[in-house]
């Protein structure tokens, strides 16, 4: 597995991932259309701030069970964190954060987040 580094626009919001990321999974519930994540899953023990963790802000909504993290300075959303359907708790990576990866390369997964 291959350790990347990715961050916000400015950089004041930065992180490490390890995983290998062939695809990615765009989903188009309320948020994320308007986002334009492009959202990879991982454990949190493969996910690692750098930066301080007062410089993220956080948004909730709807049943308020998953955190949307983005940096206050540029308004960019680098990750969030949740549950999964198993229970387990896991991270969600925007790979548009990540520049060493190659977003044409991805398989990209559809995900119907709007019928929830």
């Amino acid at each position: 597995m291959s350790t990347h580094a990715g961050s916000c626009h400015c950089g004041k919001v930065a992180f490490e991932v390890t995983g290998n990321f062939g695809g990615a999974m765009v989903c188009n519930c309320s948020y994320c259309r308007r986002s334009g994540h492009m959202l990879a899953f991982t454990t949190p023990e493969h996910f690692r701030l750098t930066t301080r963790e007062a410089d993220v802000s956080t948004y909730l909504f709807n049943t308020q069970k998953i955190g949307h993290y983005f940096c206050s300075s540029c308004g960019i959303s680098t990750h969030g964190s949740g549950a999964g359907p198993d229970g387990k708790r896991m991270v969600a990576v925007n790979l548009r954060c990540v520049p060493d990866i190659d977003l044409d390369t991805l398989e990209v997964q559809a995900f119907d987040g709007a019928k929830l």
